[in-house]
C-alpha cells in the first residue's frame, strides 16, 4: 500500500524565526491519522532565521536525527558536546533517560534548513548519547547511503533502535534507486523532485508512506533530488 503526503498538506507553524513543516503530529498540530509511520514518529522540515532557534529544551528516551541541507546548526547539550552541524553530517542524539540541548542557527545572515526526524528506541532508559559523521563522501559515490542504523552498517551513525534505518541520497539528474524493502517505508523529498514507481511524481516536500513496501525504482527529475528514506518495522 502507497499513502501520498504532498508538501502543502502538512502541519504548518510559523513564527518570526522559524517557518517548520510536520510530516506527522508535532506540538499542537494533531490528527489520529498522523501518529507517524512504523517506528518513524516525527519528520519535520525546518527553515530557522540567521542567529536564532530553539533554545535549551529537553528530551527522553528518543532516537533523534539531523540532517542539514543548506547552511550550518549550531548543537549544544548536556553530555558536553559541542559542533557545528553542515550538510553531509550525519548525526545522532540519544535522549535516554533525560538529555537538554539546543541548537541554533550558526549564521548571523544565513537561513539554516534541516530535516529532524524522531525514531522510538528499542531499549528505554539508555544512557543520553551523541554521534556524528561526515557521509558525504559516500553521497557522491551516488545511490542510496545509510545514514543512520540499527542493524550495524559500518558508514552510518548507530541507532539504539534495531528495527530501523535512515537511507539518504543525492540523486544525480534521471538517476534511479531501488527503495529498501520493509514494514514501513516513508520515501521524503528533501530537495528536487523525482518519480516513484506505482505512485507517480513526488515534488519537494512530498513524502511516500509504504506499506510491507519497497523493492520500488525511484528516479531523480531532471534537476536532481536529495531524498531521505527510512526503512522500519
Amino acid at each position: 500500500m502507497i499513502e501520498l503526503r504532498r508538501a502543502s498538506d502538512r502541519f504548518h507553524t510559523t513564527l518570526d524565526w522559524l517557518d517548520s513543516w510536520h510530516s506527522f503530529n508535532f506540538g499542537h498540530h494533531y490528527d489520529p491519522n498522523e501518529q507517524g509511520h512504523g517506528l518513524l514518529l516525527v519528520n519535520n522540515d525546518d527553515r530557522v532565521r540567521p542567529a536564532s532557534g530553539f533554545g535549551t529544551h529537553g528530551h527522553r528516551d528518543m532516537e533523534i536525527v539531523t540532517w542539514v541541507l543548506e547552511g550550518s546548526l549550531l548543537h549544544r547539550d548536556t553530555t558536553g558536546q559541542e559542533g557545528v552541524l553542515y550538510p553531509g553530517l550525519a548525526q545522532r542524539m540519544s535522549a535516554g533517560w533525560g538529555i537538554q540541548h539546543s541548537e541554533m542557527n550558526a549564521s548571523e545572515h544565513e537561513d539554516v534548513h534541516f530535516v529532524q526526524m524522531w525514531v522510538l528506541p528499542d531499549t528505554l532508559g539508555v544512557e543520553p548519547s551523541y554521534e556524528q559523521l561526515d557521509i558525504n563522501a559516500d553521497l557522491d559515490r551516488g545511490g542510496l547511503v545509510p545514514i543512520a542504523s540499527g542493524r550495524g552498517h559500518e558508514s552510518a551513525i548507530r541507532l539504539h533502535q534495531r528495527g530501523a534505518v535512515l537511507w539518504g541520497g543525492r540523486l544525480q539528474p534521471t538517476e534511479t534507486v531501488i527503495v529498501p524493502e520493509a514494514r514501513h517505508v516513508h520515501v521524503f523529498v528533501a530537495r528536487g523532485s523525482a518519480a516513484l514507481e506505482d505512485a507517480g511524481p513526488l515534488d519537494e516536500g512530498d513524502a511516500a508512506r509504504l506499506t510491507a513496501g519497497g523493492g520500488l525504482e525511484l528516479t531523480a527529475c531532471p534537476e536532481g533530488a536529495e531524498v531521505l528514506v527510512w526503512a522500519t518495522d
